[in-house]
């Protein structure tokens, strides 16, 4: 008598079409976009701004639409992700052969922004988590203050992107704002007070070469400074998750081999 063979039926599926969904024709915008401006980062600085200033806006409705039409979706994830990652690059790939002494640096943060998102998305996969961004208080309060707050996320993601456009725009940009006659027109008090420091003409200078670029570059300093700070995090906290899983995984194996 022939053995039975045992017949796997295919898991069901819809018909629809996710390529299609909403937020990710809006992620398509997205990748238009920046590849817009990436084309023209050296040659146009106007129109690259807009145009990746509005891929990086777009990143906080293709989620909100996602949500409010029940259209997440595991690529739309992905897609989202590997968008900011490729444009943040690029665009630090450009600021290392502008500002060519930073190289390094920069080089440091491509590094460190690709991999601290690459071990979080795989640990996340290793724990059987449904998204990247579902974090608990217990792994990371830091990690879960970031993701499941999306006035959080948005500062850090916009004020990170923000520096960096600030840098790419202070080198084309040279107009300055004039802020030294401002000064002595609205508090010439505060001028004599400057004039009387030790270095008051290098801080006079400083203040008249002055220039929109720069004051936004030092606004949102911080703020890349700290988004940088939790990569680190990210980082460490998914290499421990990822360690522990591995401890885990060994000792099932070696108890196998005791009975």
């Amino acid at each position: 008598m022939a053995p039975k063979t045992t017949v796997v039926k295919p898991k069901g599926k819809t018909d629809e079409n996710i390529f299609l969904f909403v937020p990710n024709l809006i992620g398509y915008t997205r990748v238009v976009l920046a590849a817009a401006s990436l084309t023209y980062m050296s040659s146009h600085p106007k129109f690259c701004t807009f145009a990746y200033s509005i891929s990086c806006l777009l990143d906080a409705v293709d989620g909100q639409a996602a949500r409010a039409l029940g259209q997440t979706s595991k690529f739309g994830a992905i897609l989202d992700m590997v968008t900011d990652r490729c444009t943040t690059s690029c665009l630090l790939c450009f600021l290392a052969s502008t500002y060519t002494s930073y190289a390094l640096l920069f080089q440091f943060l491509i590094s460190l922004d690709f991999s601290s998102h690459y071990i979080h998305m795989y640990a996340s996969l290793v724990s059987g988590s449904t998204s990247h961004k579902t974090v608990t208080k217990e792994q990371s309060w830091i990690l879960w203050s970031y993701y499941n707050n999306s006035t959080t996320l948005f500062v850090f993601c916009a004020g990170n992107e923000l520096f960096f456009v600030a840098l790419y725009l202070m080198h084309s940009y040279k107009q300055t704002l004039g802020l030294e006659r401002l000064i002595s027109t609205i508090s010439p008090s505060l001028l004599s007070l400057i004039q009387q420091t030790p270095y008051h003409q290098q801080i006079i200078k400083a203040i008249a070469n002055v220039s929109w670029p720069q004051v936004i570059a030092l606004i949102t300093f911080p703020i890349c400074a700290m988004k940088q700070a939790i990569n680190c995090v990210q980082f460490w906290k998914a290499s421990k998750l990822l360690v522990e899983a591995d401890q885990i995984e060994r000792w099932e194996k070696q108890q196998a081999k005791k009975k």
